[in-house]
């Protein structure tokens, strides 16, 4: 049990670190991303700030977070997200830097 909870915090970790390269470029329109669970090589997250309702956070989960994840730690199979705004959604909000 203890060498699956050391495997388990490396995992953490090694997200972690691969979410801090990515970070940056979220934090520049105002978003942030957390860890809410690694479970069979699953991550859930949960999208922060303006992330959270923005009508770009499924192309921002797919072409960013999910990519820098699974490029720094290839045993993630898949990365979702909790709270996904869609596109169509009308109370969807884009980042004020990107609204000009």
């Amino acid at each position: 049990m203890k060498d699956e909870t050391v495997m388990k915090d490396d995992l953490m970790e090694r997200v972690e670190k691969a979410l801090d390269n990515i970070r940056p470029y979220l934090e520049t329109d105002g978003g942030d991303v957390r860890i809410l669970e690694i479970s069979n090589n699953v991550v859930k997250l949960e999208l922060l700030g303006a992330c959270g309702n923005c009508p770009m956070s499924t192309m921002t989960l797919q072409a960013g977070v999910e990519e820098s994840i699974k490029r720094s730690v290839p045993e993630i199979v898949a990365v979702e997200a909790i709270n996904i705004t869609h596109p169509n959604d009308p109370n969807a909000k884009l980042p004020d830097n990107l609204m000009s």
